[in-house]
């Protein structure tokens, strides 16, 4: 057969292949009665939903708890479809099936322009896009907790769950009593007709099982006594009372304890290993060299009768190092790079984003506004540091740990250990913080790999604060090259953003998704995330990115892209409006014409914050707005300065995240997020010198203190939209506005993250 005769046929049949799987309906993600056989006893209705014994609901719950609420919003969901009190909902651990996969966050990865998304804006091909990125995502079943997504995922998944459950039990009700389904009553979780009979869900659920649930409709807004509500959560009680369990908690019968050292500077391994000095340490069993696993470097593992001696041990005896091959890294040479790459993406750069002719109308212009924005790499710095509990013995392997993605630990466990996936189970913990740092499963491969050189003992792997620190999958430095030029009325005529910067998803992929990961990396969307998305309104425009490669380990950091790249946005049209002379409040406004939510939200936070009224002496506002994981948040940021240094008193926020499942948990993750933004902004930073970063724990890389913590006032714009993403869309705009209430105040623009004043300043 000719090449050409070939290629044609191949193609003709993966077209054929791929409109065929197309035409398919999309996977069901209720699952049947059998999806929990044998899981915590109790009767199945489907895949999410079964009844116990005393007639409490077992929710089946596939995302993991960070601190976030995500375990009493998404109970709330089932509890009002099935009219029963929240107290009365239990969760189980969900399965390792398809139908737990998280849809919302690849259709998430979609790079979708702000408009585009809009209610009454979306064109059929991305209609179309959209829905052939949710069907992909159920036939993968991915199973992460991150992009923000765990609420909007199950939004549809779980309520429609709890109602088909809820139409089981009636009418197994309806049948045993011989009366119409329509004239039973359903109140905190019994059953009756007012003719007398009645029976709780654990008398009907093995008839419920067996029936059709014919017609099924969710409850209407005006129905919801859940929804909306400020219920109480669900893991509070035991975080009280210490009886949590997170991973670094987990003590099981013969336990030991292990200890990691990587080499210090990244990309390094350990040279030749003292064995024998290390088996002389107190209370040391064994030495295990653990080669590069899942992206991480190699390193040595010391195990012991617990943890102190393990890490005790590895500090006393002096180690060798190797440097990586390629040379040392360091942090200030790779921000150069970065600096020039940024000002090549404009031309050179894969294009995100491109309307009219923004090179020519640059060019032609007389005058152009110009700035190079930058940040640098960050870490996680979470509570609980990484850590893994794993056993290996008769051909399994278990394992006990905080992970945003079980499905893929428990992948890696199995390659590590050379045992089919259905060999591993895996026991989710509590989660000490996770910010993306616990979407990677290079501790869980540590753990198995030291297991299985204990003969059957569990064994906990616990990274030191400064490992931790030192060894991170670090949210990447990035830099951006805005060039805008304005027209007569002041409104930017042209905008061009260069930016550049590693791209986090390829290499993620590379450690967790190796099969999925190829050759040549794709561009990536969280690189421009928060630039070509951008909202406002501008005739010419192209925003393109230039990939880089620093070998620096990166990875998926809260908000992701949106943490740096709307500090570029949000900086840079502050500066427009300046260079206009306008307010950046009616700036802002006169950009969002066709984008009210937008508009909305902008002027609720400027209105709450009082903006255009006076401040005391010495204090300054600013705002910014950012659209991110679905959700539209604004804020104004007022400052002053104390000894040279920023000080935020206040920070006023509005938000528009669709429907509102729980308030009090929405707030408090706003405030997390205004928390962690304003850290970042403030001091975060990794430095990188001969390889080796330099910050080890809180001292050098410290988080803003109680004392520090200003006044956050958080207004939910009300919506009957579906819900979006909370977790993290509270982050991107806290810096942008700080900067721009710092220029305020000072008239210094600052333009490079973290926000360090100039030693003297020039009267205002």
């Amino acid at each position: 057969m000719k090449r050409r005769t070939l290629l044609i046929s191949g193609l003709s049949g993966a077209a054929a292949l791929l409109v065929g799987w197309g035409a398919m309906p999309p996977r069901s993600r209720l699952g049947n009665a059998n999806t929990l056989a044998g899981v915590a006893g109790g009767i199945g209705l489907n895949g999410w939903i079964k009844i116990a014994a005393n007639g409490d609901v077992l929710l089946a719950m596939h995302r993991s708890e960070m601190g976030q609420g995500v375990h009493t919003a998404l109970a709330q969901l089932v509890a009002q479809e099935l009219s029963l009190p929240l107290a009365r909902v239990t969760l189980i651990a969900a399965g390792h099936e398809s139908l737990y996969g998280n849809v919302s966050m690849l259709v998430d990865s979609l790079p979708l322009s702000a408009r585009s998304t809009e209610p009454g804006q979306q064109t059929r091909p991305v209609r179309l896009a959209q829905w052939s990125m949710a069907k992909l995502a159920r036939e993968l079943g991915i199973n992460a907790t991150g992009g923000s997504s765990s609420v909007a995922d199950a939004w549809e998944p779980l309520r429609w769950a709890a109602a088909t459950a809820r139409q089981q039990l009636l009418g197994a009700a309806s049948l045993r009593w011989k009366l119409p389904l329509a004239e039973l009553q359903l109140q905190d979780g019994l059953i009756s007709h007012p003719s007398g009979p009645q029976a709780g869900f654990a008398e009907l659920a093995k008839e419920a099982a067996a029936t059709p649930p014919g017609e099924v409709k969710l409850s209407e807004p005006a129905q919801w006594r859940l929804i909306g509500q400020a219920a109480p959560r669900l893991d509070l009680p035991a975080k009280v009372n210490g009886s949590a369990q997170f991973g670094i908690d987990v003590r099981q019968p013969g336990q030991v304890f292990a200890a990691v050292m990587h080499a210090p500077m990244l990309g390094g391994a350990p040279g030749a290993i003292p064995v024998n000095a290390l088996l002389q340490q107190p209370g040391v069993l064994r030495v295990v060299q653990l080669g590069p696993i899942a992206g991480g470097q190699a390193a040595v593992a010391v195990v012991a009768h617990n943890s102190w001696q393990a890490l005790r041990a590895l500090q006393a005896v002096e180690m060798n190092w190797q440097q990586r091959p390629a040379g040392a890294l360091n942090s200030a040479a790779i921000a150069v790079t970065l600096a020039a790459e940024a000002r090549n993406a404009f031309s050179q750069g894969f294009v995100f984003s491109a309307q009219g002719d923004a090179a020519q109308a640059l060019a032609a212009a007389p005058k152009k506004i110009e700035a190079l924005y930058e940040a640098p790499y960050l870490a996680h710095a979470t509570m609980e540091p990484m850590n893994c509990t794993a056993q290996v013995r008769d051909g399994k392997v278990e394992i006990w740990v905080g992970t945003q993605v079980p499905g893929l630990a428990r992948a890696l466990a199995a390659r590590v250990a050379g045992v089919p996936e259905e060999a591993v189970t895996v026991h989710v913990q509590y989660l000490g913080g996770g910010f993306g740092r616990r979407l990677d499963v290079d501790h869980v491969g540590q753990a198995v790999r030291v297991a299985m050189d204990m003969g059957g003992l569990p064994v906990q792997l616990l990274w030191s604060r400064e490992e931790d620190m030192r060894h991170d999958f670090y949210r990447p430095a990035a830099a951006a090259y805005m060039q805008a030029t304005l027209a007569e009325d002041g409104k930017p005529l042209a905008l061009g953003l260069g930016s550049a910067g590693d791209a986090i998803t390829p290499r993620w992929m590379e450690r967790v998704l190796p099969a999925l990961s190829g050759p040549i990396d794709p561009p990536d969307k969280t690189a421009s995330e928060g630039l070509f998305d951008q909202p406002y309104a501008v005739p010419h425009q192209r925003i393109a990115h230039l990939a880089t490669h620093s070998g620096v380990p990166i990875g998926m950091w809260r908000a992701v892209g949106h943490s740096h790249n709307a500090f570029f946005t949000e900086s840079f049209v502050d500066e427009l409006a300046h260079a206009a002379g306008a307010d950046p409040l009616a700036y802002r406004l006169s950009l969002l014409g066709d984008l009210p939510r937008h508009a909305a939200v902008l002027s609720k936070a400027a209105e709450l914050a009082g903006w255009g009224q006076a401040l005391p002496a010495g204090r300054a506002r600013g705002l910014a707005l950012h659209k991110s994981f679905g959700s539209i948040v604004a804020q104004v940021v007022e400052v002053s300065l104390q000894e040279g240094k920023p000080r935020v008193h206040r920070v006023v926020c509005a938000m528009d995240c669709g429907v509102v499942v729980n308030p009090a948990i929405v707030t408090r993750q706003i405030e997390s997020a205004v928390i962690f933004g304003l850290t970042a902004a403030l001091y975060g930073r990794i430095d990188i010198q001969d390889g080796v970063v330099q910050q080890t724990s809180f001292t050098d890389y410290p988080l803003l203190s109680l004392a520090q913590t200003p006044q956050i006032d958080t207004h939910l714009m009300p919506s009957t939209l579906p819900p979006t993403g909370v977790g993290e869309p509270g982050l991107p705009p806290v810096a942008p506005a700080l900067a721009n209430a710092l220029f305020a105040l000072t008239g210094q623009r600052l333009r490079r993250l973290p926000l360090n004043m100039p030693s003297t300043l020039p009267a205002r």
